[in-house]
């Protein structure tokens, strides 16, 4: 199994790196551009569950 690091960003989203299969709730895959994935945490992106920058201009604390 390939490493998968999960690091939480201060006021920000979830960075995943590695070769990991991200799913939404029918288990359907979701699928990205990059191997990185920025997850968002704030709640507030319209790009969900993609982080769009948006905890920045919402002023999200976590």
């Amino acid at each position: 199994m390939a490493d998968v690091k999960i690091t939480v960003l201060p006021n920000g989203p979830l960075l995943v790196e590695g070769e990991t299969t991200l799913q939404d709730a029918e288990g359907k895959p979701i699928e990205s551009a990059t191997p990185k994935l920025a997850l968002c945490r704030c709640g507030a992106s319209n790009k969900k569950p993609f982080c769009d920058g948006s905890h920045s201009r919402t002023g999200f604390q976590g």
